[in-house]
């Protein structure tokens, strides 16, 4: 077991370390990206590239008797296994046990397999495993991936739905109850031939891009992504609220970035439509959301060798919100699976999902510099290439309309500082954000776009 497997273990663990941890967090993609965006990209960049290489080698010979030549030069890609337990203390679960493990090349060079669980002295307790990144034989544009989710919360945090008063853009409720959650998507990732997806969506993964040209068919890489999904949610004492959420996600995606884990310049548009097509026990609905981020780098200066304004705008709807008759038939998805702000990733200085409504809109700015001067060199045993430093601002709101006025009116901010760390491949996210009412810490992995 090497130390960059362990490293990458514990960093995983980490995401459950928020310094207000809610249910939703848990639950929310943050496991799943950790996973996809940094473990596994980590090592898919030479394994894709080495199997490519060795299949040109194989092909270019196929005409003569040189056959189990070129099958004996075709790389094996052994399976990479590391297990870490841990020890955790936040709000929600008391102090918990768990463990974590990661198996890279499982089966197939560019796969995945991720698991975690723990158990907390209040009776909590959390599951998660993820199948990435998988090929089938002759479908050479597509990738498969599923994961399922399960939480029990004894003390749950959670914010749900309130009545709104005339001018009150207080639309959440903060309650501490017991809760029992659970999720389980299946994607399925096609990756258009052209640009970086001409040689296949396995090559696509790579991290490093080059050079970048605003044009889809040569630049970048373009995927759909079709994702059935399931979601539940029930609160003790809150029987009222809406518990299920299935339907179907579709999403447009070009990352058209110079680097998925380092990025300077380019840009990412992303197009999701979640529909949930209803039954006799829930209402049907549909929420789309845009998001569009853009990267602009700096020559570097006596203080820092890179310089880079990175900047995202998000737009969310939910078209079928007034839909239906009377307030508890209207065609509205639960509040876990609906449009919110706060967390993480949007309005870094609220809770996540304090903000939740029919629509919403959100600004984010950062300032990231890599200094010349890095301490961390010479660190035994982890391999940190570089580190980052940030500021950021955000504003926000969220409406019952989709109306941009009434978006724009009385718009949420929030400003912080940041520390993002290479760590063996994996991006590691320190961000402390002030808002008008309250400060939030975040320990996270990736980028918040």
């Amino acid at each position: 077991m090497s130390y960059k497997n362990i490293c990458t273990s514990l960093l995983c663990s980490a995401l459950l370390m928020t310094s207000q941890v809610s249910a939703e967090d848990i639950v929310e993609n943050n496991i799943k990206n950790s996973v996809e965006e940094s473990a596994v990209e980590s090592a898919v960049e030479s394994a894709v590239e080495s199997t490519a290489t060795s299949a040109d080698n194989s092909s270019g010979n196929s005409s003569g008797n040189t056959t189990a030549d070129s099958t004996a030069k075709r790389p094996n890609f052994d399976a990479e296994v590391a297990a870490v337990p841990f020890i955790i203390s936040t709000e929600t679960l008391g102090t918990a046990l768990g463990v974590s493990g990661i198996i890279k090349h499982a089966g197939q060079p560019q796969a995945s397999i991720f698991g975690l669980g723990l158990y907390s002295d209040n009776d909590s307790n959390i599951g998660f495993i993820s199948f990435n990144n998988y090929a089938l034989p002759g479908l050479k544009q597509w990738l498969f991936s599923t994961e399922y989710y399960r939480g029990y919360f004894s003390n749950g945090i959670y914010y749900v739905p309130t009545t709104r008063a005339p001018g009150d853009t207080r639309v959440t409720d903060e309650i501490i109850a017991e809760g029992l959650e659970s999720s389980l998507r299946l994607n399925a990732r096609y990756v258009l031939p052209w640009g970086l997806g001409a040689n296949g969506a396995a090559r696509s993964l790579v991290q490093q891009r080059g050079e970048i040209e605003f044009n889809p068919l040569t630049s970048g890489v373009t995927s759909i992504n079709i994702t059935p999904f399931k979601q539940q949610r029930e609160i003790t004492g809150y029987t009222e609220l809406p518990s299920d959420a299935q339907g179907l996600e579709l999403q447009f995606n070009w990352d058209n970035r110079d680097s998925i884990g380092d990025t300077e310049s380019g840009s990412q548009t992303r197009f999701t439509v979640r529909r949930d097509f209803g039954d006799d026990e829930r209402n049907s609905w549909t929420t789309w959301e845009l998001e569009q981020s853009a990267f602009v780098p700096f020559d570097e200066n006596i203080l820092f060798k890179e310089q880079v304004l990175a900047f995202n705008y998000y737009l969310a709807d939910t078209p079928t919100w007034d839909s239906g008759t009377g307030l508890d038939n209207k065609h509205r998805p639960p509040a876990f699976a609906g449009v919110k702000l706060g967390g993480f990733n949007r309005l870094r200085g609220y809770s996540s999902g304090q903000f939740y409504s029919r629509s919403a809109v959100a600004y984010s700015a950062e300032y990231r510099v890599k200094p010349h001067w890095q301490p961390l060199h010479n660190l035994p045993f982890y391999d940190f290439p570089w580190w980052q430093w940030s500021a950021f601002v955000e504003t926000g709101q969220v409406a019952d309309s989709f109306d941009m006025a009434e978006l724009h009116d009385d718009l949420k901010w929030t400003a912080g500082l940041g520390l993002r760390f290479n760590v063996e491949g994996v991006l590691v996210r320190i961000d402390y954000a002030k808002s008008e009412n309250d400060a939030q810490m975040w320990f996270m992995v990736n980028q918040p776009f």
